[in-house]
């Protein structure tokens, strides 16, 4: 059996997707196009005032997006 990958060892969304993003050895510039879709992501979201973590939206908002 293949051991699953290591936990997650920052809080912020960013830091998660950076740490995971670097175990998978992906490219720097695959990072930077993620990190900028899930900034934009948040911030289409929050555009009203109400930032909130993305595992805390409604699917129904991915969708829309």
């Amino acid at each position: 059996m293949k051991p699953g990958p290591p936990g997650l060892r920052s809080t912020r969304l960013l830091d998660q997707l950076r740490e995971r993003i670097r175990y998978l050895h992906y490219s720097l510039n695959t990072e930077k196009a993620y990190l900028h879709w899930v900034r934009f992501f948040v911030r289409w979201h929050g555009r009203n005032g109400e930032m909130r973590h993305p595992r805390d939206m409604a699917r129904q908002r991915w969708r829309r997006f």
